[in-house]
């Protein structure tokens, strides 16, 4: 999975696309260096940029996608992490919903959608606990998905 640069983006972290994206036909494009995805969601608030204009996702399986997309949702969230069970949560949530909504078009089964969830689900669990917080699992309700189409 890779952030790649669609323009030189020369006040960012950079290194060769295709030494994070295999197999995707990159040759001498340019990524975001993926040490530095904070350092990025700082330097773009600053300069008032887009992620869109900067960038465009590789990833060739769902995980890597799911993971870009949870790593896309960051760049809008600036600030501390100073609840970060919370705004990883937003994060998941982001990325969840972006699959639900163009799972036709990613040719994704409604089953593996679902396991992505129930495993988003059970990672969130495991970060509220570490810090000391109550998770409800109904955030993450397949539901509460379903009704973004209707």
């Amino acid at each position: 999975m890779a952030f790649v640069m669609r323009e030189p983006c020369e006040f960012l972290p950079r290194e060769l696309a295709h030494l994070h994206a295999f197999g995707l036909g990159l040759k001498n494009e340019m990524a975001l260096s993926p040490w530095a995805l904070d350092d990025a969601t700082d330097l773009l608030f600053e300069r008032g940029a887009r992620p869109s204009e900067c960038f465009w996702l590789a990833a060739d399986n769902i995980n890597a996608l799911f993971w870009g997309l949870h790593d896309w949702a960051h760049f809008h969230n600036h600030g501390p992490f100073v609840e970060r069970a919370w705004t990883e949560l937003q994060c998941d949530v982001s990325a969840l919903a972006w699959l639900w909504i163009n799972r036709r078009d990613a040719e994704l089964d409604d089953s593996v959608w679902d396991r992505m969830r129930r495993e988003a689900a059970d990672l969130s669990r495991l970060r509220f606990t570490a810090e000391g917080l109550a998770f409800d699992a109904d955030m993450l309700a397949s539901s509460r998905f379903a009704s973004l189409t209707r």
